[in-house]
């Protein structure tokens, strides 16, 4: 198995849709000018339907972009630059949400006090992803900066 089928495999077990999985990662090592859609469907050898659902989700989670070519009727797909990144951070709120929603379960739970203690726990948790998650992308990126700025010397 490729090392790009692999990556989705695993993506997949996480809980990624399976084919939103492998037509990222295909995109992860596409030539510079990306993939069609057509392009998509025959690396992947599936129906140009399965390329197009999963386009659309991916585009919709901001992880992948349409890219116009001057000259060139067909839209091609590329990764969005910082997608990774930028979706972690995007989920914060997500997080802190369910915290407050997990909040809510314990308070409804009162006489239950091994639900209450698992409720908060999940809260603590999620509060502190929606607190680190961000900070830990925004460390990222300036490390990687840091990392390609010439040396002045």
């Amino acid at each position: 198995m490729k090392p790009a089928e692999q990556a989705a495999a695993m993506l997949a077990a996480a809980g990624m849709a399976r084919m939103p999985a492998r037509v990222m990662m295909a995109l992860v090592g596409s030539p510079d000018e990306g993939y069609t859609a057509a392009d998509l469907a025959e690396r992947l050898g599936v129906s140009a339907a399965a390329v197009s659902g999963a386009v659309r989700y991916l585009v919709s989670m901001r992880m992948i972009q349409r890219v116009s070519r001057p000259g060139d009727r067909r839209d091609r797909y590329d990764l969005v630059d910082d997608a990774w990144a930028g979706m972690i951070t995007a989920n914060a709120p997500l997080y802190a949400g369910l915290a407050a929603q997990m909040d809510s379960i314990a308070e409804e739970n009162a006489g239950a006090p091994i639900s209450v203690a698992r409720a908060r726990e999940i809260a603590d948790f999620l509060r502190y992803l929606a607190e680190r998650m961000p900070r830990l992308a925004a460390d990222w990126r300036a490390e990687r900066e840091a990392a390609t700025r010439p040396d002045p010397r």
